[in-house]
């Protein structure tokens, strides 16, 4: 049984990774583009440069616009929340709107 063409890892949605960028430079104000953060580039740190405050109003946000419940207390958020890609993909698989 071949498996060409299938692949375990799924395609990102480019759609909704400038959707969501262009909610998290609105939703915390950044002095920056949407176009200009990296789909892989952490959101924390050294990236983005986001904080705990940050986290907490874009998981807001992303409740807000998508129905997608993110908890502080979720021990998944340090990979949810990585990077622009992690966190579409995360709400791709789980949004209601």
């Amino acid at each position: 049984m071949s498996m060409v063409g299938s692949s375990a890892v799924a395609e990102p949605d480019l759609a909704l990774e400038a959707d969501l960028a262009r909610l998290i430079v609105s939703a915390l104000s950044l002095e920056t583009t949407a176009e200009e953060i990296a789909p892989e580039a952490p959101l924390f740190g050294a990236g983005l440069g986001l904080d705990s405050i940050d986290a907490l109003e874009l998981a807001l946000a992303v409740s807000k616009a998508y129905g997608v419940q993110l908890r502080s207390d979720d021990e998944r958020n340090h990979r949810i929340f990585a990077s622009l890609r992690s966190l579409a993909a995360h709400i791709a698989g789980h949004r209601t709107r």
